[in-house]
């Protein structure tokens, strides 16, 4: 996966990302878009765990739009659309790079987390998607 200027992040489709169709599995796409949010943090020479802190996923809702194919190049873009004291909502799109269709969306909502108790989001943890 690698970033390009406008913050996106892309990912090749590779052999072990596609079904028995050729097409991308429905699973994948929740891959890239958990590596894109990580990548968010080391692009700023950060990490997705801060000690104790951590984000960890409570709800998902995906849409399927279109399908990927074996050796595309997607590119997955990350938007903060609402954020709480222990909570972000976001919304990752996966599009095709040679057409800029988009293939895929979901809105994930993520917790903050110290240990094992929801806690007040750091701010050097919040500032990475601001």
């Amino acid at each position: 996966m690698q970033q390009d200027n406008s913050g996106s992040y892309r990912v090749r489709v590779y052999y072990e990302d596609i079904d028995l169709g050729g097409i991308v599995y429905h699973s994948k796409y929740l891959n890239f878009c958990e590596r894109a949010r990580s990548e968010i943090f080391f692009s700023k020479g950060k990490s997705p765990v801060d000690g104790e802190y951590h984000f960890v996923v409570k709800h998902i809702d995906a849409d399927f739009i279109a399908s990927g194919h074996f050796e595309e190049l997607l590119e997955v873009r990350t938007e903060m659309t609402k954020k709480r004291r222990v909570s972000l909502l976001l919304t990752q799109s996966v599009y095709n790079t040679d057409d800029e269709v988009k293939l895929f969306e979901m809105r994930v909502q993520l917790v903050c987390m110290r240990g094992e108790k929801m806690a007040a989001i750091p701010a050097g943890m919040l500032d990475v998607f601001e």
